[in-house]
């Protein structure tokens, strides 16, 4: 037996995760759902990874960012989604504690890692704000510094933050009303003196969540200032239109985080709780590959050779 809050109390072994409900046909057309959407967004993914790495067109830091960032949502979507398609599948909606703390620690270094977009939006402001200067600020050292500080800065944060749930006594419920092991959920089902985690979470929200939007929100501003200011109508169309739906998807991304994480739960904002997950977990992933990277015209440039050398290889082998 162990002690918590002056009670002894049993320690729980398992989470149960409630999902979705219990509706077999909603069950079954959610699998179908994540899984089409899973696919789609690992095929993406990878494929614009594979095309940063192997065609030397893309071989600037504004590609050397996005490679990062689907590599990135890569490993962030696989912490999820697998886990969540397998309980679709099987009914089996158990967890184990250590189970679900890894989870949690791999979906904290993976989020808070996205600073990746605070700096791709400063690579964009440089590029439009500062063109001549843009080569030599943004030079191959600044890159790997800025993309190794964005994979550190999750690292250090997330191990914060195991440090402080491996603390935690859970002693029931060990009923958890999500779809995956989230950071809010975990701590209202511990037993324990919260009072230093819940600090924590305020200050892991402001430094990972508010700060790099405030940051991304200030360079777009310059962008789209900059970008107003161009005399060919056709040029500042289509600069505003790439800008605009960047920033549309990193006002999606951090704003359902600071929703979930940081306003007061009212009985409302906790019945949707799990749909503004879903925006952050599922669809930005999905979205991103197509709003950073598909749309642009030396990707799809890059996409053609490479179909186009598999074609030749192909034949040649035959």
């Amino acid at each position: 037996m162990e002690k918590a809050e002056g009670r002894n109390q049993t320690p729980i072994t398992e989470f149960i995760l409630l999902g979705f409900g219990n509706q077999p046909g909603l069950q079954n057309l959610l699998f179908l759902l994540f899984l089409v959407i899973y696919v789609v967004t690992m095929a993406g993914t990878i494929l614009i990874v594979v095309l940063v790495v192997t065609d030397q067109h893309l071989q600037t830091p504004m590609y050397f960012f996005l490679g990062n960032l689907s590599c990135l949502e890569t490993c962030y979507t696989s912490t999820i989604l697998p886990r969540m398609l397998a309980s679709l599948l099987t009914g089996d909606r158990t967890i184990s504690v250590e189970g679900c703390i890894t989870q949690l620690a791999l979906f904290g270094f993976l989020a808070t890692t996205e600073y990746l977009l605070s700096v791709m939006s400063y690579d964009r402001y440089l590029a439009i704000c500062k063109p001549l200067q843009y080569g030599a600020l943004m030079n191959s050292q600044l890159c790997l510094q800025l993309a190794a500080g964005s994979w550190i800065s999750g690292f250090l944060s997330c191990t914060i933050l195991v440090c402080l749930m491996s603390e935690l006594i859970f002693c029931g419920p060990n009923e958890m009303d999500h779809f995956f092991c989230d950071l809010t959920p975990m701590v209202k089902l511990s037993c324990s003196d919260t009072s230093q985690i819940t600090l924590f979470i305020y200050i892991f929200s402001f430094l990972n969540i508010v700060l790099p939007f405030l940051l991304t929100l200030m360079s777009y501003v310059c962008v789209i200032s900059t970008i107003m200011s161009i005399p060919s109508t056709t040029g500042r169309q289509k600069a505003f239109s790439t800008c605009s739906s960047h920033l549309i998807m990193v006002t999606i991304f951090y704003g359902t985080i600071m929703i979930v994480y940081m306003l007061p739960k009212s009985s409302t904002l906790r019945a949707l709780n799990k749909v503004f997950s879903v925006c952050y977990t599922v669809l930005t992933p999905l979205a991103n590959p197509l709003i950073y990277s598909l749309r642009n015209r030396e990707v799809k440039e890059a996409l053609r050779n490479a179909v186009r050398r598999s074609v030749t290889l192909t034949r040649n082998s035959d």
